[in-house]
């Protein structure tokens, strides 16, 4: 194991030092808890909170997406590990504005168990929350059983669209309406080149041939659907391709905004190649795309490999998504 790091049981401890430090305008912490990060920036009377929470090594998801637009908190866990439930009840009571708060989260078993036990304290303080459970990985579960898939880098949009829906002003209801509706149209296949190494562990968590690649792999090295030989760009585009547009019904004049997310190790111009590929694909069938976002947006340490993400795209999904947004680690360009 390579790393920057002093002690590994100190990694994400000393990470989220760093990222204060940095940006003390931004995000701070309550509960004297530095896993409890929260927004600094005002948030408006009677505004729908947004959380969110995981484990970390996962930069910038899940506390990137805290900010003017986004969320308003995200609860910490160790690297690939889940938060407690005490940390999101006490993101959740700092955040709340009166108008109760929307969890929004990947589809992994601690989180659940967590976020459902964060949800009861928080009634028990008369704080209404409601929770959409990401689950847009079409290489974790067969079509029918969309409720066993995963949750990667797609829950960006749902962060990107219930956040904008509550920066809007839309009631707790609406914003979870919004959520749901962009999770439903999204879906998102990844492949892995290499493994990735967890601090604390010290070796890698998976073993993958000089050679090979594997198709659908999850972002903490959960299995994939196919592992063979390395192929060229074009040829590993064109297979993660077909399921997401099979499952979206994507048909010539149909919009879709595209992420074609690195998993951490992954050079900005590799993943330009991809999506070279994916553009060529779309315009083959007639789809159109609103945007394109490039770079890493949901990690996996120091994993080389990638994701492609589609949302398929109405008219409120255009304005939510083209809305302005900042934190640290992500600003909405102008569309």
């Amino acid at each position: 194991m390579k790393k920057f790091l002093n002690q590994a049981e100190d990694f994400v401890d000393e990470m989220l030092d760093g990222i204060y430090a940095a940006h003390p305008k931004q995000v701070g912490f309550v509960a004297n808890d530095r896993r409890c990060l929260v927004a600094t920036t005002p948030r408006a009377q009677g505004k729908v909170g947004l959380a969110t929470g995981g484990g970390s090594g996962h930069l910038p998801l899940f506390l990137g997406y805290v900010g003017a637009g986004l969320l308003d908190g995200a609860a910490v866990g160790g690297v690939f590990q889940s938060p407690s439930a005490d940390q999101m009840f006490e993101v959740t009571k700092a955040i709340d504005q009166g108008a109760g708060v929307l969890y929004i989260y990947g589809n992994y078993t601690g989180d659940i168990l967590n976020f459902d036990m964060a949800t009861e304290m928080a009634e028990i303080e008369d704080i209404r929350v409601l929770s959409v459970v990401g689950n847009d990985d079409a290489a974790s579960s067969v079509v029918g059983e969309e409720h066993k898939r995963r949750g990667v880098a797609g829950i960006f949009f749902v962060y990107k669209a219930a956040g904008a829906a509550a920066a809007e002003g839309m009631s707790l209801d609406e914003v979870k309406r919004v959520a749901e509706k962009a999770k439903a149209q999204t879906r998102t296949m990844g492949v892995a080149l290499s493994p990735c190494i967890v601090p604390e562990v010290g070796h890698a968590t998976f073993s993958l041939g000089k050679d090979e690649m594997e198709i659908g792999m999850g972002i903490h090295g959960e299995p994939g659907i196919r592992r063979g030989p390395l192929q060229s760009a074009d040829l590993v585009v064109e297979e993660m391709m077909r399921p997401l547009l099979a499952e979206l019904s994507l048909a010539s004049g149909d919009e879709v905004t595209v992420l074609v997310n690195g998993l951490g190790a992954t050079p900005q111009e590799e993943l330009y190649i991809l999506f070279r590929k994916v553009s060529q694909v779309l315009k083959e069938r007639g789809v159109s795309v609103f945007h394109a976002y490039v770079g890493e947006f949901a990690t996996a340490m120091e994993m080389a490999g990638a994701s492609i993400s589609l949302l398929r795209m109405d008219e409120e999904l255009k304005r939510l998504v083209a809305a302005p947004a900042s934190s640290p680690f992500f600003v909405q360009p102008q569309l």
